[in-house]
Order: structure tokens, then sequence, then C-alpha cells
């Protein structure tokens, strides 16, 4: 297990710095690749649940969102949510008049599906598309691996203290704390190694620190919601995308939460 998440990991990490270097439709075919799988087995997951999503406007709904953002920024996201939301409704109506009388909620499953991964999901474009956005985004998402990797393997060692039982029993309270720990002491030294290729930026240690603290904080939160998803379903991963890492949802999971958190505060506190 271990084995392959590396591999996989050893792998991936020079295509997803060579995406993020080159920005523009490439990463963005890259995460509408990544959302439109998560759409996908996120559906699944509910079925296997029992209930009946759309996997057509969950799916459609999540690769609109993101095209859209890669297009125009949040120009089109109006119509394109207004869509959504009339269609899935549309959608829904016809499987109840057919019999299904669960369809109000899996109405409300479909939406939040297409919005949770799409909407959300599109800001890692948001992210990159920001003045320095190449370093931005390094800075953040190095924050978050490296904090997911101490959380990983400190816990694993030492790890005494259940964080989440119900949830996620293997993660504890002593790799979420070195998790944090990790978060800002990466986030600090990739945020001063950045500067160096934008000099003059906002970019520096201390923005580098706090970014890396917040996706020490907060990204967790995604890994234990999707995970709450898997366990009504009954399900240990979300696919087998990933050898060792499971599906695309279960890769994601915390990307998107630090997608927007990343941006925002960006935005709000640094440029």
């Amino acid at each position: 297990m271990l084995t392959q998440r590396l591999l996989v990991a050893i792998v991936l990490l020079p295509l997803g710095i060579f995406l993020i270097h080159m920005g523009g439709w490439l990463l963005a075919g890259f995460i509408l690749l990544l959302v439109g799988v998560a759409a996908w087995e996120y559906t699944q997951l509910f079925r296997t649940a029992g209930f009946q999503p759309s996997q057509l406007w969950v799916v459609v709904g999540a690769v609109l969102l993101v095209i859209g953002r890669a297009y125009n920024g949040f120009e089109s996201a109006p119509w394109i949510i207004g869509l959504l939301v009339l269609a899935s409704m549309a959608h829904h109506l016809f499987a109840y008049e057919r019999g299904r009388d669960q369809a109000g909620t899996d109405f409300t499953i479909t939406l939040s599906g297409a919005l949770y991964l799409g909407w959300l999901g599109a800001y890692l474009l948001s992210l990159r598309a920001l003045p320095d956005g190449e370093w931005w985004f390094l800075t953040a998402m190095c924050g978050v691996w490296l904090a997911d990797s101490g959380a990983f393997f400190i816990g694993r060692k030492w790890g005494r203290h259940k964080l989440s039982p119900r949830l996620s029993p293997k993660k504890t309270w002593e790799g979420y704390f070195a998790g944090i720990v990790f978060g800002v002491v990466f986030g600090a030294m990739f945020g001063a190694l950045w500067r160096l290729g934008a000099p003059g930026s906002a970019i520096s240690w201390f923005s580098g620190g706090v970014l890396g603290l917040l996706m020490g904080v907060l990204t967790p939160l995604g890994d234990l919601g999707e995970s709450m998803i898997k366990r009504q379903a009954g399900q240990k991963d979300s696919g087998t995308l990933l050898p060792g890492h499971g599906g695309a949802f279960d890769r994601i999971d915390s990307w998107i939460w630090a997608g927007i958190i990343g941006y925002y505060v960006i935005v709000w506190l640094f440029i």
C-alpha cells in the first residue's frame, strides 16, 4: 500500500508541477478530468447507498462549472448554476412520476454534488489565475500535500488518540497536529523560496506560513467530508483510478478545500 502510494506520487508530482507551471487550458484540462471522474464516483457512492442522483447532471454540471471558470472566470457561473438547478429538478420530477418516491432527496444529492465538486474544484483555476498565481498555487498546494504527508507518517508511527473514530478511524490527533506543523514550516519555506522566482510580489515566508497553517488546520475537513459519504455507502475508496490512493474523489477531497480557502485568503490578505 505505502509502496504504491509513493510510486504514484513520484510519477504524478513532475506532471503536476509541469501543469501548474503551464497553467491555461493544459491545467484546466487536468482539473476538468479529475473533477469529472470524481463527480462520476460521487454518484456511484450514493447509488451504492440506495439513492439515485442523476449521474448525467452531476458530471455535466461539475464539468460546465470548471469550463466556465477556465473560459471567463466567474462571469458564466449564474447561467450555468441556473441551468443545473432547473435541469436537475426536471430530471427528478420525471423520476418521481415514474415511481421514485425519494426523488426529492435524489435532487438535493445531484445538486450538491455538482456544486461541491464543480464550483469548489474550479477555484483551483481561480487560484492559478491570480497575479503570480503559479507561485501562490504551489505554495498553497505544497502546504496541503506536505501537511497530509506529515499527518500520515507521524500519525502512523506515533498516533494514539483517534481524531474521528466514526469517519476515519486511522486518523489521530497526533497526526493532525503534525500536519499543521508540517504545513506551517514547509509553507513558510516554499513561500520564501518562490519569492526568489517572483521578486516584488506579496509571496514571502510569512504569507506561505499563513497559508500552510490554514491548509493544515482546515483541509483535513475535506478528507473527512468524503469519508462521511464513503462510510454511508459502505465503501473504503471512491474508486480505483490511482493505486494506493483510491479514486479521483479520494485524491481531490482536500484540494478543493485548499483551492477556495487559498484563493480568498490570498485575495483578502495579501494582494
